[in-house]
């Protein structure tokens, strides 16, 4: 373990940052208090601050040298509308908010880097923090890129990371291709006509029809998607009338979509939407299909990897670096849209057992453990003074 010793020494300066973020969250594209407290620490160190991009983003520029390369790092700021149950004593403030995905702890890691990077400048060229409002939604990355973010801050090459409950603390996980899945939700609504449900033959019933397409759904990914690709398809919603002797109007149901290849996502909306179609065609009632594509496969780039990979081994050891993601791991992450555009990684560091409960993400027990920060912080800080070298 190679941790940066100023680094560690602030731990606990850092640790408090964080959990004032914690007892403050803020949902995507509110995070006012928090853009302001990363706006004014980031201005105390030296670094030219951009308040506003894409709402409420915020984008802190430092240059070094006369180096012309340029590098983007990225940490997330919004908080979840779930009521926290942690019972650690920095608990959310506000009912209903809470930093249930660690966002407060990315925020506080890229902060720490930000302000050693500063007093060191050992690198050459040009570093772009970039703190991005409304992960959760799925919204916030793009919103910025089309609010000029790289135009106004060109990047070489972007990276991010996200911890991990149940990996233990310094540990890090990434690798080539696709780190994350792409996530599409589906509303399906059967329009039917109505009647009485002792005479159906005078109705024509959505109800029915819906059922039916539940389980021709599940023909996608047993029947089209290859052996060894990942494809879901999850009804997670199916709403139709209220009386048991009444035949409704419409039926609706909503859809999960995820895939880790973006060549399977495009056969996934094509079977759905032509098995709805089939199906509404077979009972003789409309169908109204609404595809919402949210966010494309996070696909890291080979030689951007390969860099970070070698940089994580110098903080954590050639043990405490895990080249490929765990199976079943079908997360969707906003930073996809960023490397759409740039090449770059998108990392995982350990969060242990992740507070008092032990739990998962997006769980009203969770929390971020400091002990994470200093490895977070680290790697992002040896990443710019390696990706940013004179040579």
């Amino acid at each position: 373990m190679q941790l940066i010793p100023q680094i560690l020494a602030w731990q606990d300066e850092f640790a408090s940052i964080r959990r004032d973020i914690h007892q403050h969250p803020e949902l995507g594209f509110e995070e006012s208090r928090t853009g302001l407290l990363v706006a004014s620490l980031l201005r105390q160190w030296g670094y030219a601050v951009h308040e506003g991009i894409g709402g409420t983003g915020v984008v802190g520029v430092l240059k070094n040298g006369s180096g012309s390369k340029t590098l983007g790092i990225r940490a997330d700021m919004d908080a979840l509308p779930i009521h926290e149950e942690s019972g650690v004593a920095h608990c959310s403030r506000h009912a209903g908010k809470m930093h249930a995905c660690g966002h407060d702890g990315h925020t506080a890691i890229l902060l720490c880097a930000a302000r050693y990077l500063a007093e060191t400048r050992a690198f050459d060229g040009t570093l772009n923090l970039i703190f991005q409002p409304a992960e959760e939604t799925l919204k916030g990355a793009r919103r910025m890129i089309e609010d000029g973010l790289f135009e106004r801050f060109p990047c070489d090459a972007v990276y991010a990371l996200h911890n991990m409950p149940g990996l233990p603390v310094g540990m890090f996980v990434t690798q080539a291709g696709a780190m994350s899945a792409s996530s599409d939700v589906v509303t399906i609504r059967l329009l039917g006509v109505g009647g009485h449900g002792a005479m159906p033959h005078k109705a024509k019933d959505p109800v029915i029809a819906a059922a039916e397409l539940v389980l021709a759904l599940q023909s996608i990914v047993a029947r089209n998607v290859p052996a060894g690709e990942i494809g879901v398809v999850t009804v997670g919603s199916i709403q139709a009338g209220e009386a048991a002797n009444v035949i409704p109007d419409v039926a609706t149901l909503k859809l999960s979509v995820r895939s880790t290849n973006p060549e399977i996502r495009k056969l996934l909306k094509k079977r759905i939407t032509e098995i709805a179609q089939g199906v509404a065609k077979t009972h003789d009632i409309g169908l109204d299909l609404d595809y919402d594509e949210r966010i494309g496969v996070l696909l890291n780039t080979p030689a951007e990897t390969a860099l970070l990979q070698q940089v994580a081994r110098q903080i954590s050891g050639d043990k405490g670096v895990l080249t490929s993601v765990p199976s079943g791991y079908l997360g969707s992450e906003d930073f996809a849209s960023m490397l759409e555009v740039r090449p770059g990684c998108y990392i995982v560091t350990g969060n242990g057992n992740s507070g008092p409960s032990g739990c998962m993400v997006h769980n009203p027990g969770y929390d971020f453990n400091d002990l994470a920060i200093p490895f977070g912080a680290s790697l992002w800080a040896r990443l710019v003074e390696t990706y940013l070298s004179e040579t």
